[in-house]
């Protein structure tokens, strides 16, 4: 397989349960997020031993809503499950994600070539007749990020 192939699993729905992560935020240009949000997924990994009841320390989250209303919902967030927040970092966020539904695939490959994969499943949330909340928390779930060329992900995106 070449690195540049994007390896797309079957769509489905799921429904996830409350999730609380402790991380970072990212804010910066639309542009400039590729670059930034694997530096602060390092950032984490490196501080992982900070982080207290963490369910998975080989597994990270980004956060994001689609749409912001507020500047508080600018950005995008980097963190790790945890069962319950204590003694966080100072210079890290919590964020608590209520239980919500989505329209889940997993993409293998680039960074970069993530938002074809969020096109491929926004066509067939459309397809399948569900709606996208863009103004909720929607998810990725990291099972591979220390490369930018070939990261697992499973994408998370709010439906009703």
């Amino acid at each position: 397989m070449k690195v540049s192939e994007i390896i797309m699993q079957n769509m489905t729905i799921k429904e996830l349960a409350e999730i609380k992560l402790v991380g970072f935020r990212v804010l910066c240009s639309g542009d400039q997020y590729i670059v930034e949000i694997p530096k602060a997924s390092l950032h984490l990994s490196e501080r992982m031993n900070e982080i207290k009841q963490v369910v998975n320390p080989i597994q990270q989250f980004g956060a994001f809503f689609v749409e912001n209303k507020i500047a508080e919902e600018d950005g995008y967030w980097v963190g790790v499950e945890v069962k319950e927040f204590e003694d966080i970092p100072a210079d890290m966020i919590t964020i608590t994600v209520p239980p919500q539904r989505y329209a889940a695939a997993r993409h293998v490959g680039p960074n970069y070539k993530i938002m074809e994969t969020y096109d491929l499943l926004h066509k067939w949330i459309e397809e399948n007749n569900y709606t996208r909340l863009k103004h909720k928390w929607h998810i990725e779930k990291f099972y591979d990020w220390k490369e930018t060329e070939k990261v697992d992900v499973e994408l998370l995106d709010t439906i009703k």
